[in-house]
């Protein structure tokens, strides 16, 4: 992987501290023992919504730190770049919280939501950005054709 102004091992090692805060923050806000009675109800409404948004907002931060991990791996040298490319990535339409349910949240928690779905966005951006060839460099298939053709020929 070559340094670009979009990732390198600084900008991994600020990210993956942010991350680790974040998740923390996350853990600690869904943390079930206990939150479900705090809804204030006894609707089944507001217990779903808790329970899918910290499901699917722990699944994000973890989707996060791992490809963060992943990204320290490599400029650790532990990670080939063929092995970051195909194994590192992440899922680009990962969903994003239910707005119907998000209404039935505490504010604090709608907060923390949206937190992590800015934050999973802006890797989704260095993400693309570390992926896109630089211009006029060959495509892989291109440079395994012409090292088909040369051994070949």
């Amino acid at each position: 992987m070559k340094h670009t102004s979009n990732i390198n091992p600084r900008i991994v090692e600020g990210l993956y501290c942010e991350a680790l805060v974040l998740s923390d923050e996350v853990r600690a806000a869904f943390d079930l023992s206990g939150r479900i009675e705090e809804t204030g109800t006894h609707e089944d409404a507001p217990r779903i919504a808790l329970s899918c948004e910290a499901l699917r907002t722990t699944t994000r931060m973890m989707h996060a730190v791992a490809w963060l991990l992943n990204h320290r791996a490599y400029f650790m040298g532990e990670l080939s770049e063929f092995q970051l490319r195909r194994y590192g990535r992440l899922a680009p339409d990962f969903p994003a919280a239910d707005p119907e349910r998000l209404l039935l949240l505490s504010p604090q928690i709608r907060k923390l939501i949206a937190a992590t779905e800015e934050f999973y966005a802006r890797l989704l951006r260095i993400d693309r950005g570390w992926r896109e060839a630089a211009p006029g460099a060959p495509r892989a298939i291109d440079q395994l054709r012409a090292r088909l053709g040369s051994a070949v020929a």
